[in-house]
């Protein structure tokens, strides 16, 4: 199925994002949760997003296609510009088209670890939006893009940021998938300003429930999502009990989720974090 088709159907749109597995048995714990998911809730479509390097992008290709063929759900492949030629996209691309991948998330990609700044690969694309008109005259797939309700780190100031997401638009881009945040203030100023530029594609937000106060602290830190204060407070209280963290953070998702959807949001996007409890909780309360 296409995920552009999945829209407009007067309901919420609700997928699931998963991270490449880095051996045998985590590949074996992902289907297990994908499966356990599809069973409790029957998303609209699952990600895998792309690793920086090595096995574990031989393991998006191969979690991906798994992932639908095996579990009839509908599969969308993350792809990053990070240290690949036109060629070399093209061939991925090419191979997931023919094991009937029809959705990609086209994006530039972090740069490598250590790398401070994104730099090209000689013969390969500086810019998601390149990537989607690369992917766009290629083939007849649905490609979806980023965006950034906090603005991105490398952006010049949030017009800037804004005329990126238009350019996925206008490159070929047919949906967008916000990253992480926790104020839902930024979601809705950003469609806001991102309707009066211009864009018209569904602004899907992306939420992330806290599960551990560490790993949300890098991940925030990565992509400059900020934590609001009363609930960095809240976290603070409970940080030393595992189990009273996921309480709180699959609370405030909840909250978030429902202030979304009753706000027009078309669905949300959860990152799993290859976990499904923390996601089956938000999902049967919001149903």
């Amino acid at each position: 199925m296409r995920i552009s088709a999945a829209h407009g159907q007067g309901r919420p749109v609700f997928s699931f994002e998963f991270f490449p597995p880095r051996d045998d048995e985590a590949v074996a714990e992902l289907m297990r949760t994908a499966e356990d998911l599809r069973d409790a809730h029957q998303p609209d479509f699952v990600s895998v997003t792309y690793g920086a390097g090595g096995s574990t992008r031989a393991r998006t290709r191969e979690v991906v296609t798994r992932i639908q063929r095996e579990l009839g759900l509908t599969a969308m492949a993350h792809l990053t510009c990070v240290g690949h030629t036109r060629e070399e996209l093209a061939s991925i691309v090419d191979r997931w088209v023919d094991d009937g991948i029809e959705n990609i998330l086209a994006l530039r990609g972090d740069p490598p670890r250590g790398d401070v700044t994104f730099r090209a690969t000689e013969g390969g694309f500086s810019h998601a939006n390149e990537l989607v008109a690369f992917l766009a005259e290629r083939h007849e797939i649905d490609l979806g893009a980023a965006c950034y309700p906090e603005v991105h780190p490398e952006a010049l100031n949030a017009a800037d940021d804004l005329s990126w997401a238009l350019a996925k638009q206008e490159s070929g881009a047919r949906f967008l998938i916000t990253q992480l945040f926790f104020d839902n203030a930024s979601y809705f100023s950003f469609v806001e300003r991102a309707r009066s530029a211009g864009v018209t594609v569904p602004i899907t937000p992306g939420i992330m429930p806290v599960t551990n106060v560490q790993q949300v602290r890098r991940f925030t830190k990565m992509c400059g999502a900020r934590i609001p204060g009363a609930l960095v407070e809240r976290l603070r209280g409970v940080q030393d009990d595992p189990a009273l963290v996921m309480a709180t953070g699959v609370e405030h998702a909840i909250v978030q989720c429902r202030e979304l959807l009753a706000g027009g949001a078309p669905g949300i996007h959860f990152y799993t974090l290859n976990k499904s409890h923390a996601t089956r909780s938000i999902l049967a309360a919001l149903k």
